[in-house]
């Protein structure tokens, strides 16, 4: 990707545009932390199969609203296999890989290293012409928010986390989460610039309903029955707290992140992604009426400062 050129002291038009929309992103994928605690009791993956669920059918919708005032736009087969195979990378695919981290050495540890996603695109995404050096401002800060942000459960880990194989085990897990989202994360951009033609939200309702479809999945492999579900004396709390996220989070995300991507170098764009954990704290903490901790504040500063810093180095 060409970077703008502007005079001193301005940003382009286009990145401003771009850095508003990574930061809605970031701010609307932050809800997906506060679910588990409005409805913990329905488990992390019931919640992520009602979103995607939720997600696909606005997606569907949209599509057929579309065809029924004549201006439906499907995808041809090979755009139909890209959307399938990146909501594996990014949505899908990704979660079951974490979930299953999760469940052989704790949460701890694969925490940490999906914290390691933003610095990954931005090392991988770096824009021909730009020199390394001026992104190691942005970087050594986002690694050192990352770094606050994990060290309370470092401690956490070695008690929760399983031992030996098990151990091991979730380590890989948890890194091939971090690699498939990375990828989606720089895979889903390049697409978007070799199709000009499909706008964000098209792509992000083909995209949305390619997610849906995996999402059940996801529940007949490791789902609660129906039955069960229905059972639950905070069902309907459970359904729209699916419904926002799944509008928010998950649609609204997407088409704000394809924006971004649109409009911004990959390595730029995956900074904003710090955003998110910003976003999740404070929605988190304000639901439990309590105030982060002095270390997580920092951390939050941190990551302002190297979104920041990393803009400074793209202008």
């Amino acid at each position: 990707m060409e970077l703008a050129v502007n005079k001193p002291g301005g940003l382009p038009p286009g990145m401003v545009a771009g850095l508003a929309a990574g930061l809605g992103a970031g701010a609307f994928w932050g809800t997906a932390f506060v679910a588990p605690v409005i409805v913990p009791e329905f488990g992390s993956v019931n919640i992520t199969v009602g979103r995607f669920l939720a997600c696909g059918l606005l997606s569907l919708g949209l599509l057929l609203w579309g065809a029924l005032r004549g201006k439906a736009r499907w995808p041809t087969a090979p755009q139909a296999r890209a959307a399938l195979g990146l909501s594996v990378l990014g949505y899908t695919g990704y979660y079951l890989l974490l979930v299953i981290a999760i469940q052989f050495s704790g949460a701890a540890l694969p925490v940490l290293i999906i914290g390691t996603i933003p610095l990954w695109i931005m090392l991988l995404g770096k824009p021909q012409g730009l020199r390394w050096r001026s992104l190691v401002p942005g970087l050594v800060l986002t690694a050192a928010g990352i770094a606050l942000m994990v060290r309370a459960d470092l401690q956490g880990a070695h008690s929760a986390a399983g031992t030996g194989h098990s151990l091991w085990l979730g380590v890989l897990f948890a890194s091939l989460a971090t690699a498939t989202w990375t990828a989606f994360g720089l895979l889903n951009a390049r697409w978007l610039a070799h199709h000009p033609e499909v706008n964000s939200t098209l792509w992000a309702n083909w995209l949305g309903v390619a997610a849906g479809l995996g999402a059940l999945v996801i529940w007949a492999v490791a789902g609660s029955p129906l039955g069960e579900l229905l059972a639950q004396p905070r069902l309907g709390v459970f359904v729209a707290v699916c419904a926002v996220t799944g509008v928010g989070s998950a649609w609204i995300a997407s088409v704000l992140w394809n924006m971004a991507s649109r409009r911004l170098s990959a390595s730029l764009a995956g900074q904003l992604i710090v955003s998110e954990t910003v976003f999740g704290l404070l929605y988190t903490f304000a639901w439990n009426g309590q105030w982060p901790a002095t270390v997580q504040w920092l951390a939050c500063v941190l990551f302002v400062l190297g979104i920041l810093a990393s803009i400074r180095a793209h202008r």
